[in-house]
């Protein structure tokens, strides 16, 4: 597994975790990357999703809320709901990685954590709004 695709696992992980249990997440974010055991680079980019999803967090929803037809976040299962979240950020707020890169390994998480119907949830809702973003040529 590439370091990258280990980081949004690791990501997803304290996403889903802080759905149950969110009073600090900052104080979380510490323990949770204290027991990874990973590389340096797969810590800080973990870290840095995390944070910057939780800065994005309100736009983020609030765009899921809009594209998903008939799926509001609430309704949705909890790991779709945070692979998305990882994924729109990554389009619409970090420009590092590809936009066909994001929905790929969006789709690949979903794979492994999601519901058998997840990957083509998560690939629709994500296309939607890369065609919808100024991401798009």
């Amino acid at each position: 597994m590439g370091k990258r695709r280990e980081a949004r696992e690791s990501a997803l992980k304290f996403l889903y975790q802080t759905e149950f249990n969110s009073e600090n997440p900052d104080l979380e974010l510490g323990s949770f990357c204290g027991r990874l055991n990973t590389s340096e680079e797969v810590l800080d980019f973990t870290q840095t999703l995390i944070k910057n999803i939780f800065i994005h967090k309100k736009e983020i929803d609030d765009l899921l809320k809009k594209i998903s037809d008939n799926w509001v976040p609430e309704r949705m299962a909890m790991i779709d709901k945070n692979i998305l979240r990882l994924g729109i950020y990554e389009l619409l707020f970090d420009s590092t990685t590809p936009p066909k890169v994001v929905i790929n390994e969006a789709v690949e998480i979903a794979k492994k954590f999601g519901t058998e119907e997840s990957p083509d949830f998560i690939n629709g809702i994500l296309d939607k709004v890369y065609k919808d973003s100024k991401v798009a040529p």
